[in-house]
């Protein structure tokens, strides 16, 4: 009998990337032919099998839901985690969590290793690299295989399946609206690349405040971050950067991050070059953590209610796991699910 591989031990086979593999079996363009016929040779050799979904979900549940998230130490995951624990317990469900550690590989290593018999269904936050690359096929596969998924926070909308998010256009510009009304008029944004979806819409919230409220935009008051998870040699670059922001910008009198790191690193910066907040310059963040809290002065920010997003991700989840278990000939009919962000005063805004 022929031993079942996975995509991983195929690339590592043939010495290439997973993300090779994956393409070459769907005959992807992308890859040359002389690749795409290897790989392919080997897989049918071994009866490889996309996502390795042995066991039909229709004859056997595991009353178990996979969690995937990019990373580990972020508090917003953390709750987000707690509200899918919350209700999948009260439901009787468990949960497996897996890491992608923003890697296209890992996420799908992670997604193929789960879905092989071990869990009912996915709860997952998409890895930076996935959306940079925009390689979904991982996705669509287990979506067509008949195990549901649900995706929150970050999402791409083509994708059949249930979301949960937040409105971060709306978020973003109430944060930078409060700043205007504080009397802030050179208000700089840091901000992620824009293929990350979130970062993308936060920094519309603010371009649509300044636009409504006809404050002219400066392009030297956007500074855009290499979002990764950050090194100390990172923080230190991520540091100098912020800090030519307000070198270069000397009128600089109000600041919206759309993390907590970049805007507790922002008050750090402004402390040593002598700011005075919330008197000199205000700062208001995206997502409501731990840093946020204990930063000196405590962060204003915009609340995106991890654990109600958490809880409404299983909810939908395991509300379709068992609308399959009753009637199968149901039209699917996907919902996506916006949770209201709120602001939070704290010191670091007047």
């Amino acid at each position: 009998m022929k031993r079942k591989v996975t995509l991983k031990q195929i690339a590592k086979e043939l010495d290439v990337s997973i993300s090779t593999v994956s393409k070459a079996l769907r005959n992807s363009i992308e890859i040359s032919e002389d690749t795409r016929q290897k790989v392919q040779a080997f897989a049918k050799l071994y009866n490889y099998r996309p996502n390795n979904i042995a066991l039909s979900l229709k004859n056997r549940k595991t009353k178990t839901i996979g969690i995937i998230i990019p990373e580990i130490v972020h508090h917003f995951f953390s709750k987000v985690i707690t509200g899918i624990e919350l209700v999948a317990n009260k439901r009787g469900y468990n949960v497996i969590v897996g890491l992608s550690n923003e890697s296209f590989d890992k996420e799908v290593i992670n997604m193929e290793m789960l879905a092989n018999g071990s869990i009912d269904g996915f709860i997952l936050s998409i890895a930076k690299e996935t959306l940079q690359q925009q390689d979904y096929h991982h996705f669509i596969e287990t979506i067509n295989q008949g195990m549901p998924i649900v995706m929150f926070d970050r999402v791409v909308n083509e994708i059949p399946c249930d979301k949960v998010i937040v409105d971060d256009v709306k978020g973003a510009k109430h944060a930078v609206e409060k700043l205007i009304t504080n009397g802030c008029k050179n208000i700089a944004i840091i901000t992620t690349r824009d293929y990350v979806s979130v970062g993308k819409l936060r920094t519309q919230g603010y371009l649509e405040a300044l636009e409504e409220h006809k404050i002219h935009l400066k392009g030297s008051l956007i500074l855009k971050i290499e979002d990764k998870l950050l090194s100390d040699d990172d923080l230190d670059k991520l540091e100098k950067e912020i800090e030519l922001l307000f070198k270069s910008n000397k009128l600089i009198d109000g600041v919206f991050a759309v993390n907590e790191l970049y805007a507790v690193t922002a008050i750090k910066v402004a402390r040593k070059l002598g700011l005075e907040i919330p008197k000199s310059l205000q700062v208001i963040s995206f997502t409501d953590g731990v840093l946020s809290k204990h930063s000196t002065p405590s962060l204003t920010t915009v609340s995106q209610h991890g654990q109600k997003i958490g809880e409404k991700a299983a909810d939908l989840l395991i509300n379709r796991l068992e609308l399959d278990e009753v009637d199968e000939e149901v039209e699917e009919v996907y919902e996506t699910v916006v949770i209201e962000t709120d602001l939070i005063e704290r010191e670091s805004t007047k």
